[in-house]
Formats: C-alpha cells, structure tokens, sequence
C-alpha cells in the first residue's frame, strides 16, 4: 500500500525547491547591474519515484512519483563567447594606446596651425631674406638672432615633450605590470577558493563570475590564453604560463615584460600597444627631428656661390683649398660647391667688424657641449646671441689701403641671400642617421611635411582600428550578456512562476494535513 505520509513528502519537497528557486531569482535582481554577473538557474528535477511495498514485486500498477528537487543552482555562461571577448579585448587595448599616443604626438607636433614649428622655421628663413635687403641693419640682425632663437626653443622644447611622453608610457608600463601580477595573484587565490568550495558538493557561482572578471580586465592588458581543469583556470601569456591551477607562476618585472615582448609571447594588450608606442612611434618622431636638425646644421647641399666671393683662407670646397691673397681667393665666376649645412655656410661668410675681416663661425651648437647636435640641444651660438654683428651676410673683402688692413664689405648681402634660399635646397637626411625617416632626400620643409603628414595618416588608420574593435568588443559582449545577463521581464516572470508553485505546494500540504486529521481523528471511532 502507499504510505500515508507521502503527499506531505512530496510537498515539502515542492516548497524546498520553489522556494530555492524564488531566491534565486531575488539574486538575480539584486545583481541586475552587478559587473559581470552571470544569471543562475536552478536545476529541478524530478525525484526518483518509489514503488508500493511487496513480498516479491508490487502488485499496484505504476510507481508513486516523490514529487521535485534541485539538483544544482548553476550559472549560465559560455565559454566560447569568454574566448572571443578575451582575443578581441587585447586587441582594443593595443590600438587604444597606439591612438592614444599617436593624438599626443599629434598636439606635440601641432600642425598644421600658424603656431608650429612649420612657422617658427618659415620665421627664420623670412628673417635673412629681410637681412639680405639691409645687411648693415643691426634690427634686422636682431630679428635673425631672435628667430633662431626661437627655432632652437621650438625644437627643444618639442624635443622635451616627446622624451617626457617617452617617460609617461614607461610609467604606465610599470603601472601594468603590477596590475597584472596582482591580477594574477588574485586569479590563482580565486581558482583555490573554488576548487575548496566545489570540492564540497556546492556551486562556487559567485566566485567564478568574480574570477572572469578579472580575466576581463587581463585580456585587455596583455594576450591571454585560459584553459580550465580540475584545479581551475591555466593562464598562458604566449609560451610563458602565469597561472597554473592554484599557483600562480609567474611575477613580471618591467625588464621581463620588455623581453616577452622581444619574443613576441606578449603580443598584443595596452603593455605591447605602451611598448611599441614608447619605442616606436615616440622614438621614430624624436629620430625625424633629430634628422631634420643635423641636417639643417650639418648637411651636405649645393649652392651656387656668386662671382666676385671671397673664400676664407684655409676653407676647402670640392677638394680645392683656398689659400693666398684676396685675389687667389676670389671667384672669377659663379661656383657650385657643396657646403655643410647652415653652419658650413655661414663660415663661408664675414661678419660685421669695424676691424679686419672676421670670418663667421658656427651659427648652431649644442647646448651640452655634445658633438651630436640634435633638436632636444640645438642652440644658437652665444657670440652671436651677445653679439649680432657676428652674423655673417657679406662674402666680400677688401684690402684697406689706409691701415693695410683687410676688411669686411658691409653692404654685400651674398650670403644672406644664399642662408635665406637653403629653404628651397635639397637634402640628403639620411646621410647622418642610421634610422629610417620620413624622407629621404628634399627640401626641409618637404620633409617636415612628409613627417606631418606620415602622423596624421598613423593617428588616422590608429583610430580606425581602435574603433572597430571597440565595435567588436561591444558586439561580443552583446552576445555575452544575451546569454548570461539579468533579464528583468524574465526574472519577474519567473517569479510569478515559482510564487504561484509555491503557493500550489502549500495549498498541497493543507489538504494533505486535512485528509490526515479525518484519518487520525474521524475514522475507527464507531463502538467508542
């Protein structure tokens, strides 16, 4: 026969497991915007039904059902979704950086705009083709003084701001790795956490959300790679292993981190975008203009020195050293020769002397007392900067009959005119860099614009890229939250659902407890 307890079994079971189910569902609305949260079902299942009691076999047809149970209160989450967040995450961390600096370049650079250094050098070239009309004019000296000046200010201080980028993205990188070895740190205590609490028979739900969250946050600093095994998550960066079950094995260093990159283990994330940001495109731009500056001081170009110039004694030209009188040393016709930059022509050149003849000197040094000149030490050399008559703009010399003294002729402009059309010569820049620049070989300022305009078509396709990742990254976390997120209609359905079961199940064990109380209480009492 059928025990006479049974419907009250089976209703308490439907109460236990409807009300699991109901709290469940209040978990889920309480993390309705819960960063990472997965949504959690509970399972229920039938529960193994019983047959009648018998000597041998029941004679009752059929089995008597026991009514529902949970088995396991699960998260809903797909892995393979986790898998393409974490590949194309590392992918919007890199170009997030590499736009990033790029747009920080581009606001160093500033240009084009009427307060870069496009205008500073066109300053400088205007202001010896003012001097070349009036080359007595100490004004006009001056306005060459000053926009030198202020050429060798723009350059260092664009030369500053570059290293100083260069500084913040090292910064930032040590930043990274003390994140990532802290995510990893947290990542392994977490997998001993679950593997604890799942070895008990329970549903570490919570925690594996809390994990995933930080493998979110990891995929977006460097590449990863994760497994899960009995033990917990495998974290692989490339060939080098970070998490092993419950262990955590490896602690980055910002030396260690640059040698995974090196090896390209780390390729990809907002390190690799720092890294190759850093040593890349701020020391690409720092080379172009290091390139622009020597071979504006110090490059080889042709010009064209009129007849009737007077070569310094001792100077040598296309292999020819002039040496002697006046005379020996005057150009019969105009000469193409090849000078080094603006400083070998302005040796070529005397300045104004009431004297005898001085014959110019360098126009740009270092600032270091270096023989590298580069634009973060360019400056102007301090005798000119005490003195403007030590600018050379004249090419010819005299021999004053009234002292015997040779002498500079104030008016000739020759060299004036020659410094203010080196604007328009053409350069070899790569002749003194071993580095690659914008442009080979033009005028400097086809150069400068082949630099700004090599930037602006990087920052461009930079911000293309880190566009469309964040379209992708969204997209993959659309899918992701279809899948695992809170649906509050759903939830408050499901609530509907289970309150009504609930209130069912009770109603059940009422009538259950009524049917008891007339066999206990209303039957076998005839003959009392």
């Amino acid at each position: 026969m059928r025990s006479t307890f049974g419907g009250i079994e089976i209703s308490k079971r439907s109460l236990f497991s409807h009300q699991a189910a109901l709290t469940t569902t209040g978990h889920n609305v309480a993390n309705a915007n819960t960063r990472g949260y997965s949504r959690q079902v509970v399972n229920l299942v039938a529960a193994k039904p019983m047959e009648a009691i018998g000597m041998m076999r029941t004679t009752i047809p059929g089995q008597s059902g026991q009514g529902v149970e949970f088995t396991s209160i699960t998260r809903i989450r797909e892995r393979f979704l986790d898998g393409q967040y974490y590949n194309e995450n590392k992918s919007l961390g890199e170009w997030t950086v590499r736009n990033d600096t790029l747009e920080k370049i581009e606001a160093i650079i500033n240009e084009p705009t009427d307060t870069g250094i496009r205008q500073v050098i066109e300053n400088f070239w205007n202001s010896w083709q003012e001097l070349s009309k009036n080359p007595e004019n100490l004004t006009a000296r001056s306005v060459v003084k000053e926009s030198a000046i202020a050429l060798g200010d723009a350059f260092n201080h664009t030369s500053k701001q570059l290293s100083d980028l260069s500084s913040d993205l090292t910064d930032n990188i040590n930043v990274k790795v003390t994140q990532t070895n802290t995510m990893v740190q947290q990542i392994a205590q977490l997998n001993e956490e679950i593997y604890r609490v799942e070895g008990l028979g329970n549903d570490a739900n919570d925690l594996r959300d809390q994990r995933d969250v930080l493998l979110d946050d990891l995929s977006k600093i460097i590449n990863v790679n994760v497994t899960e095994t009995d033990s917990g998550y495998n974290v692989r960066m490339g060939n080098i292993e970070l998490v092993n079950g419950r262990e955590a094995v490896t602690q980055f260093t910002a030396e260690t981190m640059e040698q995974a990159y090196t090896s390209r283990d780390l390729a990809s994330g907002e390190v690799y975008g720092m890294i190759l940001s850093r040593d890349g495109y701020v020391a690409s731009y720092s080379n172009e203009l290091n390139a622009m500056i020597k071979t504006l001081v110090e490059g080889e170009t042709e010009v064209t020195l009129p007849a009737g110039a007077v070569i310094p004694a001792g100077t040598v030209l296309n292999g020819t050293t002039y040496t002697g009188s006046i005379a020996n040393r005057t150009l019969a016709e105009p000469t193409k020769v090849t000078v080094r930059g603006f400083n070998g022509l302005h040796s070529l050149g005397y300045a104004l002397s009431n004297g005898e003849a001085k014959q110019g000197g360098v126009f740009f040094q270092t600032n270091d007392g270096s023989n590298n000149i580069t634009a973060g030490n360019i400056s102007v050399n301090p005798d000119i900067v005490n003195n403007v008559e030590n600018i050379s703009s004249s090419m010819r010399t005299y021999l004053d009959p009234a002292d015997n003294k040779v002498k500079v002729v104030k008016g000739n402009n020759d060299l004036a005119l020659l410094a203010a059309g080196l604007r328009s010569n053409r350069f070899d820049f790569m002749a003194n860099s071993t580095e690659t620049v914008a442009l080979n070989g033009g005028t400097l300022d086809e150069f400068f614009r082949a630099v700004v305009g090599q930037l602006g078509v990087q920052t461009q396709e930079a911000h293309r890229q880190a566009t469309n990742q964040k379209i992708l990254v969204e997209q993959v976390e659309s899918r992701r939250q279809s899948v695992s997120g809170v649906s509050m209609d759903e939830e408050m359905t499901n609530m509907i659902k289970f309150q009504h079961a609930y209130n069912a199940a009770a109603r059940a064990l009422t009538v259950q407890d009524e049917i008891l109380d007339k066999v206990i209480n209303g039957m076998g009492v005839v003959g009392r």
